[in-house]
């Protein structure tokens, strides 16, 4: 079969032949359709992620669509290594194959289930996102912080700040519910005092952070309080991903003197609420309230599609 395969960490794989899976106990075969080409894909093939593959060659992709030997279209997840996504074919769990709405088509399907369930679980496991309270997206200029200004507003929220560094993406956000936008490329000072603005006297009770480095680490420098006063809004900060830096320096103060909570998305959630999350994301999809921008690549192509940067999430179509 035919099959992106990694031969070296920090290289494109390459289209070529690889041997067929055989599905073990609990496991199935999916003849995949299609796979998405995720930001995680490329960390963990660089061997930059906790979970690149120690042992090589391997193919790559995390998840795709396709159909099983019954005929069931599914998304599927988890492919046991070697195998990956992006081939003619794959072996996965059964646990970890889901139902997929007829109305949505093999690329959608397959783009919209890493980036939205990022942004849903994010907003409504981690952050336990309340209606009425206020939320803001860092790096909302992303494929997954444009899902998240979305999914934000349809899970109540009462007002929704977007913040990227893309300013022609930025300018489209109130489209999708977005209350306010912040442009991430002012100064440092000018960036606190927009932020401090922006929060105003309610404060936002949710952020969800997919850039840390300097935009982080001047958000939390501008909520640091400089007296002691009566907390009146509490923030549980979300901390995603990291395409602005690695780190921050984070001084005691911006803890001692704010009510902030720093959590991360903490790996894979419980089957239950994935399975309910994915079902609620699939869901707004079909009815059109959620959207994500795809562009499909034929598998021959794989080497020239992992070197672009696109604002449309590439699709490997085998």
């Amino acid at each position: 079969m035919n099959a992106a395969v990694l031969h070296a960490l920090g290289q494109p794989p390459r289209c070529e032949q690889f041997p067929e899976p055989v599905p073990g106990d609990g496991e199935v075969l999916v003849r995949v359709h299609a796979a998405a080409l995720k930001p995680i894909d490329k960390q963990l093939a660089s061997g930059s992620h906790y979970a690149s593959p120690r042992e090589l060659p391997v193919i790559c992709g995390s998840d795709g669509v396709g159909h099983l030997s019954d005929g069931q279209r599914v998304f599927f997840g988890g492919p046991r290594s070697p195998y990956g996504a992006m081939a003619q074919l794959t072996v996965v769990p059964k646990a970890f194959t889901f139902p997929i709405p007829d109305a949505l088509d093999d690329t959608t399907a397959a783009a919209l289930p890493n980036p939205g369930l990022s942004a849903w679980l994010s907003l409504a496991y981690r952050a336990k996102l309340a209606p009425r309270e206020n939320v803001l997206i860092l790096g909302a200029t992303g494929v997954t912080g444009r899902l998240a200004v979305k999914i934000a507003k349809l899970l109540g929220a009462a007002r929704v700040v977007a913040a990227g560094r893309n300013q022609q993406i930025l300018s489209t956000l109130h489209n999708l519910g977005a209350d306010a936008t912040i442009r991430l490329d002012a100064p440092p000072n000018d960036l606190a005092d927009v932020f401090i603005h922006e929060a105003g006297s309610s404060g936002f009770q949710v952020v969800i952070d997919y850039l840390w480095g300097r935009p982080a680490e001047t958000f939390l420098a501008a909520m640091t309080r400089k007296e002691f006063a009566a907390i009146r809004s509490e923030t549980r900060f979300i901390q995603v991903g990291e395409s602005a830096g690695p780190t921050i320096s984070l001084p005691a103060a911006v803890l001692r003197s704010s009510a902030i909570t720093i959590l991360g998305t903490a790996g894979i959630p419980p089957h239950s609420v994935l399975v309910d999350a994915l079902q609620q994301v699939y869901s707004h999809a079909a009815t059109g309230e959620l959207h994500i921008d795809t562009e499909g690549v034929r598998l021959s192509d794989i080497a020239s599609a992992w070197l672009r940067d696109s604002h449309r999430r590439l699709v490997i179509l085998p």
